[in-house]
């Protein structure tokens, strides 16, 4: 588990505000379901190694890939590392708090840190925000990190050693972003309505 956060907010060329993201509160309270094809559980060192097709639900989260690391801290929180097939992205999901809008992003790595209200997507990451489901915003990039507790989103362009962009993601080097607008509410009270003049020069109405 990776948890030097703050070295990829270091190097990092991009920072986009999320608008009060907000994950659902609810879900780190709740338990962790997973399907896999095999399973390796070491009760001391409280971690779980699933393996092939797997599938975890956690409250409104859900992450798919080929193998997912669980471990569980003294205090109870929870951390998950998903690594995707060959040639494939592992899948990440989770509702906002209070509103009709989901986060789903994709990466060769995903790392879930409970503790930290973070989730961050490693190589061919993408990231995207939908209202029910119409897509309002998306981004690509190397790395990914969707922070809950920040409510920010920060992309990373640099690319692991070795790796290129990828058909649809941002070139290697870059990060790539579609922001769509908010919609503005609509102006409150009655407008006044205008005032016939019989002259330009009448200055008394």
């Amino acid at each position: 588990m990776n948890n030097h956060l703050s070295f990829w907010l270091a190097v990092t060329v991009l920072v986009v505000a999320a608008g009060g993201v907000q994950a659902e509160k609810a879900d780190r309270s709740k338990p962790m379901n997973v399907e896999a094809d095999t399973l390796r559980y070491d009760d001391a060192r409280q971690t779980s190694v699933f393996s092939g097709r797997v599938v975890l639900n956690k409250g409104t989260i859900q992450i798919r890939g080929d193998r997912i690391e669980v471990r569980q801290d003294p205090q109870g929180f929870q951390y998950g590392v998903v690594t995707a097939e060959p040639g494939k992205l592992a899948f990440f999901r989770q509702k906002r708090d209070g509103v009709d809008e989901t986060i789903e992003g994709e990466g060769e790595t995903i790392d879930y840190d409970g503790r930290q209200d973070t989730v961050k997507f490693m190589g061919k990451a993408q990231l995207r925000r939908l209202a029910g489901a119409t897509l309002n915003d998306e981004f690509s990039a190397a790395i990914i990190v969707y922070n809950n507790s920040t409510d920010m989103f920060t992309l990373d362009g640099a690319p692991a050693q070795g790796k290129t962009g990828s058909p649809g993601a941002a070139p290697a080097g870059r990060v790539r972003a579609m922001l769509t607008p908010k919609a503005q509410p609509a102006a409150s009270g009655v407008a006044t309505p205008l005032r016939q003049s019989p002259s330009l020069n009448d200055a008394t109405r």
